[in-house]
């Protein structure tokens, strides 16, 4: 079914609904490279108005990706919750987005199962960068392992202690850098050098005995690939979340080595340990725009609407934790500051609606046209949109991964302006082993027994 719409003499003409949908987003760089991106922005601007008028019930009836070639597709359909759609069904993207404006937060809340991720792309496409903060601010998603994360007033830190070799006395000082600044509260989270079990198991020892010892409130995770992770919990090594990083189609899913049944025998498997103490959300995935169109893998649909496909993955094992590594992949995808902080909130936006409790890494590589200041501003938008966590990286320069993120004192600043706390029960313990006072702030010069032990941490 071919768009059309008028713009003075002109008639702008879209093939389809992947085609209007891709000529509507926001130009950047990656859709430029697909050959999907709007060639002026007059067509942008028809392409937007034309959205605008298509029925939610339109896109729900047209899968952008055949149900029959696809496994994400039939997981979006199959799941699609029809009740929840049909107090939305109605409306066009343009009402839709109205209707999002001026809904509480427990009417967001309902209609979240029926909604598919090309729904949420397509409104926040029509979107302003205040309509995302707005709607987004008002969508809870919380979760639970050993702590609360993403309650109302509440930001959480990956405490990130990456090491180039994987040496355990660097990770540790990093880990106690970053809790001593009082972060970690979303999770204690290694991107490893080696993903050889052996090396896995080591770093997960090293997390759970320093969690254990020190009754911290959080929980641990080592990145590595879903099935290094199903062999260290077979071994019986302490695994706390799976990770796994996820895309919005099966054949970019394929180019990771994961399949939809190897992510469920992953959850079922991480359940089943129960280690969880508050509960059992035990999943953990990334995602990131670009990556389905850098496996050659994108269809013809542009990065943005393939990156809310990944959450809709994501939503169906309940994770603890979903991050967007916003600036990761690079400026062939994300070009400069200003396409990372559109990115970034419209990721955490279409997260948040679909229901998953997305955190956003704030970042950019090094030949990306953006610096610390651009980071600081998104940083400081999504503290306002209520994102559920950021990361923590010394200094900001992740020496491992080689990319510039954002570190211990960042989450400091933001919760400072915003008044935003920690997990609860984080933040408890911080105060009952003196590193911060009643209100939450740092006690300058504070002696605790977690940070006398530091010479024998990793012994």
């Amino acid at each position: 079914m071919a768009y059309r719409h008028v713009v003075g003499p002109r008639t702008h003409v879209f093939a389809d609904l992947a085609a209007l949908m891709a000529k509507a987003t926001p130009i950047r760089s990656g859709d430029r490279l697909a050959g999907v991106a709007a060639d002026s922005a007059e067509e942008n601007a028809a392409a937007r108005w034309c959205l605008a008028a298509v029925p939610l019930a339109d896109i729900l009836a047209r899968p952008l990706i055949p149900y029959e070639t696809d496994d994400v597709t039939r997981l979006i359909l199959d799941t699609h919750d029809a009740a929840a759609f049909a107090e939305i069904g109605h409306l066009t993207v343009g009402d839709f987005r109205e209707f999002l404006l001026t809904a509480t937060p427990e009417t967001l809340a309902r209609i979240a199962p029926g909604l598919t991720p090309e729904i949420v792309a397509a409104v926040s496409k029509i979107m302003r960068n205040q309509d995302l903060i707005s709607v987004a601010r008002k969508c809870r998603v919380v979760t639970r392992f050993r702590n609360t994360i993403g309650l109302p007033g509440t930001l959480a830190v990956r405490l990130q202690p990456n090491h180039p070799t994987d040496d355990a006395r660097g990770i540790t000082a990093a880990i106690l850098d970053g809790l001593a600044l009082g972060c970690g509260d979303a999770v204690i989270g290694i991107n490893p050098a080696s993903d050889s079990v052996q090396a896995i198991g080591d770093l997960l020892q090293l997390l759970d005995a320093m969690i254990q010892r020190h009754a911290i409130p959080t929980q641990a995770c080592v990145l590595t690939h879903v099935t290094t992770t199903l062999a260290a919990m077979e071994r019986g090594l302490p695994v706390d979340l799976v990770f796994q990083s996820i895309a919005g189609t099966e054949k970019a899913n394929a180019s990771f080595g994961v399949t939809l049944p190897l992510l469920t025998e992953a959850h079922e498997a991480a359940r089943s340990l129960k280690r969880g103490t508050l509960g059992d959300n035990c999943m953990y995935f990334e995602t990131g725009q670009g990556s389905a169109l850098s496996a050659d893998a994108h269809h013809g649909i542009d990065q943005q609407t393939l990156e809310a496909r990944a959450y809709a993955v994501a939503r169906v094992y309940r994770p603890l934790l979903v991050n967007t590594v916003v600036g990761f992949i690079g400026p062939e995808y994300l070009y400069d500051g200003k396409e990372i902080i559109r990115a970034g909130l419209e990721d955490h936006f279409c997260g948040k609606l679909i229901g998953v409790p997305l955190g956003v890494d704030v970042c950019y590589t090094n030949h990306a046209e953006a610096d610390q200041d651009d980071m600081d501003t998104l940083l400081t938008l999504l503290g306002a949109a209520g994102c559920t966590y950021i990361m923590g990286v010394p200094g900001a320069d992740d020496v491992m991964l080689n990319y510039q993120s954002t570190s211990f004192h960042d989450s400091l600043y933001l919760r400072e302006v915003l008044g935003l706390t920690r997990a609860p029960e984080f933040e408890a313990w911080l105060h009952t082993i003196g590193l911060t006072d009643a209100a939450g702030m740092l006690i300058q010069g504070a002696e605790t027994p977690l940070l006398s032990a530091a010479p024998d941490l990793a012994a």
